[in-house]
């Protein structure tokens, strides 16, 4: 008969790769740690060791940004156990959030394209300022109006957590900012989305918006892999440019944007004068969405929305699309002559439309390409 030794020793090497599958399944959702250095803007597709990232450890690479970016920029979204209902009332679609005993609702409008459903879906938070309503319409994409600030309310310098989001947890989000309530927000309509199949299709939503509210649609494009496709609009600080390119240059710098509204988590108050020690930049939250269709439209007009700083996140992020396969998914947008902040450019009609093809309705389409200002193309 084996002796106890024996047995030990033939169990602790059969559970051995069990022992190394956890380890490396912790390091996937731990944080980056900050940086000593400044060592510029971090690689993607490079370990902090050295080591590169393959196609095939991108789960666990995305896993892990996408930790640090809840840990140390938007604060932590919250688990995603809620009960919601769903209807539509005189044109707008209410949703009802329950949760450990409490409830919270929350409406957006519902615009429908002509024809026959179900339709794609493109939620556009705040007032106006993303995808022209006209294409859409002509696309046959229906049209979600939503006030994010309903869940997630902007109070200023005061920080003060408002809104269905923070209600709804009971305090236990409040070190997170209103972008990530907003993403949390837009999840929930994904959720009543699906819950109208006969009208709606779960699974072609868009989400945009346009300055601040383009902050949140990457937000929401970043952290909910539902969404098939997202378009920022002239996000600036806090949205698709680097942190490193508008601490320089004209553009909102990272402690305003920190100070402006309590856009972001409380973690990344350690961060707002000295974003050279994060560990990720904004470029990793646009690689959070691949392989999904992201479009970023920009404009180089407004000094503040820092448009070279978005430019050159999209540039950073587009490694991590084409290690996936899909580097024809990712389009930046920032030639355009005219500078008013978030109106519709007719140059970007054509992107657009070739990004709701492609993402949405499933139909053939160009690549996205990347087309700073000033340039025809881009590779």
């Amino acid at each position: 008969m084996p002796s106890i030794l024996f047995r030990l020793v033939v169990l602790a090497t059969a559970l051995a790769p069990s022992f190394a599958w956890a380890k490396a399944a912790d390091a996937c959702v731990a944080p980056l740690a900050p940086l000593e250095a400044h060592a510029g803007v971090p690689d993607l597709l490079r370990r902090s060791d050295g080591t590169p990232v393959a196609a095939v450890d991108w789960p666990c690479r995305r896993a892990a940004l996408r930790a640090t970016a809840e840990a140390h920029v938007y604060g932590g979204k919250g688990p995603d156990d809620a009960a919601v209902t769903a209807r539509i009332v005189d044109g707008r679609l209410q949703v009802v959030v329950r949760r450990d005993g409490r409830e919270a609702g929350f409406e957006a409008e519902l615009h429908l394209p002509p024809g026959p459903g179900p339709y794609p879906v493109m939620v556009l938070l705040g007032p106006g300022g993303g995808v022209d309503p006209a294409l859409l319409d002509a696309e046959g994409v229906a049209l979600l109006k939503f006030d994010p600030t309903q869940v997630g309310a902007e109070t200023g310098q005061s920080r003060e957590r408002r809104g269905a989001y923070y209600a709804l947890h009971g305090g236990a989000q409040d070190a997170t900012g209103t972008l990530m309530a907003w993403s949390w927000g837009v999840s929930r309509l994904v959720d009543a989305i699906g819950q109208l199949p006969d009208l709606l299709r779960g699974d072609a939503v868009a989400v945009s918006g346009c300055s601040r509210y383009g902050k949140g649609a990457l937000a929401a494009g970043a952290f909910d892999t539902r969404i098939a496709l997202t378009i920022p609009v002239e996000s600036g600080a806090g949205g698709v440019p680097l942190w490193r390119g508008v601490s320089t240059g004209g553009a909102q710098p990272p402690h305003s944007a920190f100070g402006e509204q309590p856009w972001l988590g409380e973690g990344f108050a350690a961060f707002a004068d000295d974003v050279e020690r994060l560990p990720i930049d904004q470029h990793a939250v646009l690689a959070l969405v691949a392989p999904r269709g992201l479009l970023v439209l920009d404009n180089p007009h407004v000094d503040w929305l820092g448009a070279p700083a978005g430019h050159a996140s999209a540039r950073a992020a587009l490694p991590a699309f084409a290690l996936l396969g899909a580097a024809g998914n990712l389009g930046y947008y920032g030639q355009v002559a005219d500078g008013r902040h978030c109106a519709w450019r007719d140059e970007w009609d054509q992107p657009a439309r070739d990004a709701i093809r492609r993402h949405l309705r499933g139909l053939p389409a160009d690549d996205l390409a990347i087309v700073p200002a000033g340039t025809e193309a881009a590779p």
